[in-house]
């Protein structure tokens, strides 16, 4: 009888305990004021900006811009595309605007061969949390567009690892595109690539391709202890291979 008693008495003792643990961790998660993520972005010859991410915006962009940033995957890349008081456009390894990250770019053991894309966290995408909008200072995932073609959702579900940055403000691309940031500091630097001399364009075509592409020199990404872990990734629309297949089942 005593046993059973003293069993009983530590059971009370350990649901107690337990009680309490859990009902610790909830405060902590309540009252903890856990910071975003920071990128430290520096361009060769220019400065640096800093760009505060949001995940509670675009959590699976965020993500992916993150583990390429720390895999180094930007360093030594470029803004080859700079509209003025538009965007600046970098990320991409081909430095054309036409090349794509790869899954050996994500993760170790991922293939070299296999190019990947993300979802569009964004409205028109049927994705209602990201209302950030597309204001000066604010980084966005660029995308490819079909809906000339009638393909949406293969547009909208494109981004790998090019972004842009907005020089000024632009309400036409909100809902659109996955905003994900914005500079908090070396707006100047932003200032400064704005005004990076582009080529003469042909008429009708547009005047974005700069004369002196601006390095990134490197880009961190400073998660204060957090683990965002990998982003969720998709397969990329071949238009290609989609042309391919349209033309070849026409006759002439």
């Amino acid at each position: 009888m005593k046993a059973k008693r003293i069993i009983m008495i530590i059971a009370i003792i350990l649901v107690i305990v337990l009680i309490g643990l859990v009902s610790y961790t909830i405060y902590q998660k309540q009252t903890v004021n856990i910071s975003n993520p920071i990128a430290t972005m520096e361009i060769e010859g220019l400065g640096t900006m800093k760009i505060e991410l949001y995940p509670d915006q675009a959590p699976n962009t965020v993500k992916n811009f993150i583990t390429l940033a720390n895999r180094g995957f930007y360093d030594g890349l470029t803004f080859h595309r700079i509209v003025k008081d538009f965007m600046v456009q970098g990320g991409d390894k081909e430095g054309t605007g036409s090349g794509s990250p790869t899954l050996a770019d994500l993760k170790d053991g991922g293939s070299d061969t296999e190019n990947y894309a993300i979802k569009g966290e964004f409205v028109q995408n049927g994705f209602n949390q990201n209302t950030l909008r597309h204001e000066k200072g604010v980084i966005s995932m660029a995308r490819s567009d079909y809906s000339q073609m009638g393909l949406y959702e293969e547009g909208y579900n494109s981004a790998g690892s090019q972004f842009f940055i907005m020089t000024e403000d632009n309400s036409s691309l909100n809902g659109y595109y996955a905003a994900f940031g914005k500079v908090i500091e070396g707006m100047d630097v932003l200032d400064k690539l704005n005004e990076t001399e582009v080529e003469e364009a042909e008429d009708g075509e547009e005047a974005s391709t700069p004369v002196d592409p601006p390095v990134i020199k490197s880009v961190r990404v400073d998660t204060f202890g957090v683990d965002y872990g990998e982003p969720e990734t998709v397969t990329p629309f071949d238009y290609n291979s989609y042309l391919q297949q349209l033309y070849s089942g026409l006759s002439y």
